[in-house]
């Protein structure tokens, strides 16, 4: 009878202990959110500058901050592209070189066309897009998914 009162009380007690001990690693860590860069006025034209932001990420009990970075290349006719600033070989951030007029990435030497294509080097791909889109008040937002 003692043990039977016993595990009662344990599992009275320990089963909502266990769950909130646990259940912060059960929830889902895909973010989907519009992040404002810039006002579209302030984005120089036909020279892509880039943008940079942190989002910080709770992942069970662990915090971290992540560092994004966009380019931006804002047409005389008032289109937008935005680019990411990250290289689809292996992850390497690429940097806009003005006088090449175009992106180069550090660490295998891939190029990439001012719209993204692969120019030459290792990468199998062009750069990611970022949606976008320019709200009421004239500020450029790019839709981050994270997971």
């Amino acid at each position: 009878m003692v043990g039977l009162l016993g595990g009662v009380i344990a599992a009275v007690i320990g089963l909502p202990a266990l769950g909130y001990v646990l259940a912060p690693a059960l929830k889902s860590t895909v973010t989907d959110e519009w992040v404002p860069l810039a006002p579209v006025e302030s984005i120089p034209v036909d020279r892509p500058t880039l943008y940079s932001f942190t989002r910080v990420q709770q992942i069970g009990w662990e915090r971290t901050a992540a560092s994004y970075g966009a380019y931006v290349i804002r047409r005389a006719d008032g289109s937008v592209t935005v680019l990411s600033n990250i290289c689809t070989h292996l992850a390497c951030r690429v940097s806009w070189k003005d006088d090449q007029r175009q992106f180069v990435c550090p660490c295998h030497d891939g190029h990439f066309a001012e719209d993204g294509s692969v120019l030459s080097g290792p990468p199998p791909r062009p750069l990611d897009h970022f949606d976008h889109k320019v709200d009421e008040s004239g500020r450029l937002l790019i839709h981050l998914v994270e997971s």
